[in-house]
């Protein structure tokens, strides 16, 4: 495979569209009152899967560029306690810090001066071609789920036994 290709796939896998979930698509308009709710057969609400996206991505983030990174307890460091973000802004927050880290890993992956098949210098052997495809395996899944989750909310499913 040549190499625009792959850079090509890369992001494609990543911003989504194809056969996953656009990040963007999925928490656009995510009703306020159904971000805290957990419906029956849930083990996340929309807040905590939202919220342990953005830590773990920005993580990964920090891994591949800054040899002083230390990630956070596994796995109290990645999941957030309360099923309710404490206010809306904090959803908005963490919308756009979650975006925002997309589209810098999104940026290495289009970017013809970094190698994305060589090892990270302060990394045991990890390549930006393996961040980059463990980060889109990892918010496929999860994005999988908001989206999921977010149907079962809006049709009503949740009814009376959803968990706050």
């Amino acid at each position: 495979m040549d190499e625009p290709t792959l850079r090509w796939q890369l992001t494609v896998l990543l911003d989504g569209g194809r056969a996953h979930t656009r990040a963007r698509e999925v928490l656009a308009g995510f009703p306020a009152r159904l971000r805290g709710v957990r419906p029956p057969g849930f083990q996340h609400s929309a807040w905590q899967l939202l919220e342990h996206l953005r830590l773990a991505q920005h993580d990964m983030l920090r891994f591949a560029i800054d040899s002083k990174h230390r990630s956070p307890k596994w796995p109290e460091g990645y999941w957030p306690k309360s099923a309710a973000p404490p206010d809306a802004a904090a959803w908005q927050r963490s919308v756009r810090a979650f975006l925002g880290d997309l589209r810098a890993l999104l940026a290495v992956a289009r970017d013809r001066r970094v190698d994305v098949t060589a090892k990270i210098a302060h990394t045991d052997g990890v390549s930006w071609l393996q961040e980059l495809l463990l980060v889109a395996d990892h918010n496929a899944w999860h994005l999988g789920q908001l989206m999921q989750l977010r149907r079962v909310l809006e049709n009503g499913a949740g009814g009376a036994k959803a968990k706050k």
